[in-house]
């Protein structure tokens, strides 16, 4: 890609050159590329035109007498919004210490402009907090946040398997009331972990509802993905309900159906949530497109009622002779729903690349005790779960009302390639999107769903998230071996109006902001 700078003749040279209004005049004009602008419209070739951190112009910058400072010829490439990543866990890494950290090439170089946090109930109600850290030291993308049921259940009630007193339960409410004041787009729960996995559906409408009058939504990795408790199809039914009892939009997290008892039933799960949409609820969901989930080990094989009280305790029953062979039944069980011991990758610690067949048989041990063994003398470790298959994972991807995500974390390449795999899977090779599909779920629905202001399209006055990539070298490098690969194909990302990513390379810059949510007029606030 050819970016040339246009110098505009100052003085008596100036005179020579035709008269233009100002406001004819950008700071950068990407020109030539095939335009998609964030709705279901095919793409088309046309120029786009950056002042300050806004959009400023779209369309035939010729015939509009449009000129710019700094001009990117586009030509072959697609010119779009900037992603949008519902479901990450980088809030650790933009709030590191180091900039370098914060400048996240991992998204970046995916095309993300924002990214989400607080997901699957890890948001602190401290959101304010957050957001003037990261106001006075920021990164490269925008950042928006949840408050999280796991964050506000663990501060108030701790790592029991017990339900909150009345008065906690008013304590738990303000803090997710106070999260919401200062900005959060919704309240995420992930009921498939300890301890939020402990809570009735009665405890988690309560706090759902100071969500639902300050104009959130209720995003939520399900209680169940696969048959692990009450069963996927219950599990998403219990969401359904939380949404209606608390009046909110509902938001399943990264869809999928999970291990061997559920494959098949992507169907089931559509037709439930279209039945709820054709009776007035607001649901939507996320996907990413890797056919393995990536969790802890301890969550994947330790039955929850061994997480009754935390690590420390947990720790303690897995050593307690007396407990082994209700534990080992528990967890042979487990495995076996994550399709057998070949299908658990470990992608952290020393045993990194290795399967629990692999270590059993170095070992000479069951595959079960191989993974005990693990957990005993590390603690625990990330795996990759091989667990979905691709028939399920397309027909969600189909789906009006499923949008892209990463569900970044360490150790699985969904936090380094994602989007990527997602536009030369399901775009490129199989063609069960169209590129305007791909964007519109990436930008413009997402900025929908969660209501986030003047971004997700390319439309002056929008903010000038803006990214440019070639959708044929647009790919994942990372994979299960090197998770941490960066991505191939963007030529250039602006976040605000500032180059972030230019001729493929992360250029070091700052654009990045905190996004908070606006309040309804009359939503209280807690003093």
């Amino acid at each position: 890609m050819k970016v040339r700078i246009v110098a505009m003749l100052l003085g008596a040279g100036a005179a020579a050159a035709p008269a233009m209004a100002q406001d004819a005049m950008m700071d950068v004009l990407i020109t030539g590329g095939t335009v998609y602008v964030g709705d279901l419209q095919p793409g088309r070739v046309a120029d786009v035109g950056l002042r300050g951190d806004r959009i400023a112009f779209v369309g035939d910058a010729r015939k509009s007498g449009v000129r710019a400072v700094q001009t990117i010829d586009a030509r072959g490439l697609i010119v779009s919004p900037g992603l949008i990543d519902v479901h990450t866990h980088s809030g650790n890494d933009l709030a590191n210490a180091d900039p370098a950290v914060r400048m996240v090439p991992n998204h970046t170089l995916q095309g993300v402009s924002t990214v989400f946090i607080g997901n699957d109930g890890d948001g602190a109600p401290e959101v304010g907090a957050f957001a003037r850290r990261y106001r006075a030291s920021p990164g490269a993308v925008n950042v928006a946040q949840f408050v999280g049921f796991g964050a506000v259940r663990k501060a108030v009630v701790g790592d029991g398997a017990r339900a909150p007193s009345d008065s906690e339960l008013v304590t738990m409410r303000n803090l997710v009331a106070k999260g919401m004041c200062a900005g959060a787009f919704g309240f995420s729960a992930g009921l498939y972990y300890a301890p939020q996995s402990f809570a009735k559906t009665d405890e988690v409408v309560a706090l759902a509802r100071e969500a639902a009058v300050r104009g959130g939504l209720y995003d939520t990795h399900l209680r169940d993905e696969s048959s692990d408790n009450i069963g996927l199809l219950a599990a998403v039914e219990e969401a359904l309900t939380i949404g209606r009892a608390a009046g909110l939009p509902v938001h399943l997290a990264h869809i999928k159906a999970q291990g061997v008892d559920v494959h098949g039933k992507s169907g089931d799960v559509i037709a439930m949530v279209e039945r709820a949409q054709k009776a007035g609820q607001k649901v939507t969901a996320d996907q990413y497109t890797w056919l393995a989930s990536g969790t802890r080990l301890t969550n994947a094989l330790v039955p929850r009622w061994a997480m009754d009280g935390g690590k420390d305790a947990m720790a303690g029953r897995l050593a307690d002779p007396a407990l082994q062979s209700r534990l080992d039944a528990a967890m042979v069980d487990n495995l076996r729903r994550r399709g057998g011991p070949d299908s658990i990758l470990l992608t952290s610690g020393p045993y990194r690349g290795k399967t629990l067949t692999m270590l059993g048989r170095e070992w000479n041990v069951t595959p079960l005790a191989a993974a005990l063994r693990v957990i005993r003398e590390e603690g625990d470790a990330r795996i990759a779960s091989f667990n979905m298959t691709r028939e399920d994972q397309e027909n969600f991807a189909r789906q009006p009302w499923v949008v892209s995500s990463s569900d970044a974390s360490e150790g699985h390449p969904r936090k380094y390639g994602s989007m990527p795999i997602r536009w030369r899977l399901l775009v490129r090779e199989r063609a069960v999107l169209t590129p305007e599909q791909f964007i519109h779920r990436s930008s413009g629905l997402t900025a929908d769903i969660y209501g986030i202001a003047d971004r997700g399209y390319l439309r002056p006055g929008a903010f000038a998230d803006v990214l440019v990539f070639d959708p044929a070298q647009f790919r994942e490098q990372a994979d299960y071996s090197q998770p941490r690969a960066l991505s191939q194909g963007v030529r250039t990302l602006f976040v605000n109006g500032v180059p972030v990513v230019a001729d493929g390379k992360p250029t070091g810059d700052v654009g990045g902001r905190p996004l908070l949510k606006g309040l309804p007029r009359e939503a209280p606030c807690p003093a």
